[in-house]
């Protein structure tokens, strides 16, 4: 007798809940999931395990009082034995993915732009600093730390938004458009705009709660009559200048970033000329091999000193009060320590941490949390690794793909997370 087969919808949908109850995870349906995640509000068991050489990957849950909790999860790198590179991409990914070959974890990166619109996205979608094999493929508007593989070696720093380049190779000093302008500003000083220059707003939806996008309208560099921006955009050639905005206004999406000059602008600055960047900061590029911005270091948010970052990431993690998944990066010369701070947002009890927590609970593992910085937190918390196959995941279990059409339905999506731009990868001399 052959009996009807299952919608493949409700097939997904059971696989997913058979994946969670071996998890020891128990939820009614998937839909139920973006409204309560109680389900995930479980003290993980202590464990203990070694990804790779070098590489040690510990779980543990941590009492947070008043009825509250979150889960840990450390991924602990001998520098000596294994080997930390930032990666990004214009085009989005998957975490476990990138676990493959020589890769024994990747770790969620960067703040990157998130927008529930996908008809409007930036060309650029890292914000602030991201370099790729040696160019830089976009510019910081505001000085921030970033994490730089320098002469291949990982390294944490405060780079300025400030440096220089060249244009059709005329030089020029520049700078972010959210750190003061140089005051007098040397001649053909440039001002750099860019996707973390936009605003994120907020509006109801009746199936996820809220929906987030920018106004495409608004989202331009300020008008000025005596300026001339220019928009860089990659090309298979390397950057160049793709479109010219006299008196401002330019998308701030439509390129890699918009470079900003003022009357009287130099001849120069045309259509299709080439864009090299040559430093950050104090740096040449040429010794940088990859590099991304950072959030703001746990002392930093505890003490809500976050403006750069505010804007750009709409209502912001690091408001006083709130809580989310965090994950923290500390670095020294022979350690990379990653943890992931784990919570979801509808779970009474497991919501994660305050950044005031979170700079607690640095401290008390023996780290200065002016040295502990903020990687990109909330549903993207995240760490694969390598344990078995296929490739694991601990970190933002709950994470589910929302609808974009009316009759989509909600999708389980723990595993794999949500679609990324740039990650932390580990290898190990042997994996």
């Amino acid at each position: 007798m052959n009996l009807p087969l299952a919608p493949a919808g409700d097939r997904a949908d059971l696989a997913a809940l058979a994946e969670l109850r071996a998890r020891g995870i128990h939820a009614p349906s998937v839909p139920s999931l973006a409204r309560d995640q109680s389900p995930f509000a479980r003290p993980t068991p202590a464990w203990t395990r070694t990804v790779a050489p070098g590489v040690v990957l510990t779980a543990r849950p941590i009492d947070l009082g008043n009825g509250r909790f979150t889960n840990a999860y450390t991924l602990s790198v001998d520098l000596d034995r294994a080997q930390v590179r930032p990666v990004s991409a214009s085009a989005s990914f998957h975490l476990r993915r990138l676990v493959i070959g020589p890769v024994a974890a990747a770790v969620s990166g960067a703040f990157a732009y998130i927008s529930d619109d996908p008809g409007y996205q930036p060309a650029e979608p890292c914000l602030d600093l991201a370099v790729r094999d040696h160019a830089a493929a976009s510019l910081p508007t505001a000085t921030k730390p970033a994490l730089l593989l320098h002469r291949g070696r990982p390294q944490v720093r405060t780079l300025a938004a400030a440096g220089t380049l060249t244009v059709d190779r005329h030089p020029h000093t520049w700078s972010g458009s959210k750190d003061p302008r140089p005051n007098p500003a040397p001649p053909g000083h440039l001002t750099v705009f860019g996707a973390a220059n936009c605003r994120i707003r907020y509006h109801d939806d009746p199936r996820t709660g809220f929906r987030r996008d920018v106004d495409p309208a608004t989202n331009t560099t300020p008008r000025n009559s005596a300026v001339l921006d220019c928009t860089v955009t990659p090309t298979p050639t390397g950057p160049r200048i793709t479109a010219l905005h006299p008196g401002g206004g330019a998308d701030l999406f439509a390129g890699a970033y918009v470079l900003r000059t003022h009357w009287p602008w130099p001849a120069h600055l045309t259509l299709d000329a080439p864009v090299h960047v040559t430093a950050l900061d104090t740096l040449a590029t040429v010794d940088i091999d990859s590099a991304l911005s950072l959030g703001p270091s746990a002392a930093d948010a505890a003490a809500g000193r976050t403006a750069a970052w505010d804007q750009s990431l709409g209502t912001s993690p690091f408001r006083p009060g709130a809580r989310y998944a965090r994950t923290l990066l500390a670095l020294d010369r022979r350690h990379l320590t990653v943890t992931v701070l784990d919570g979801a947002p509808l779970a009474p009890g497991f919501e994660g941490a305050t950044v005031q927590e979170s700079a607690q609970l640095c401290e008390q593992a023996g780290h200065d949390p002016a040295a502990v910085f903020h990687l990109d937190g909330g549903q993207t918390s995240k760490i694969a690794y390598r344990h078995g196959d296929p490739v694991d995941a601990v970190g933002s279990l709950h994470y589910l793909r929302w609808p974009q059409g009316e009759h989509e339905p909600f999708r389980w999506q723990g595993l794999d997370g949500r679609l990324l731009h740039n990650a932390l990868l580990i290898t190990a001399e042997e994996s």
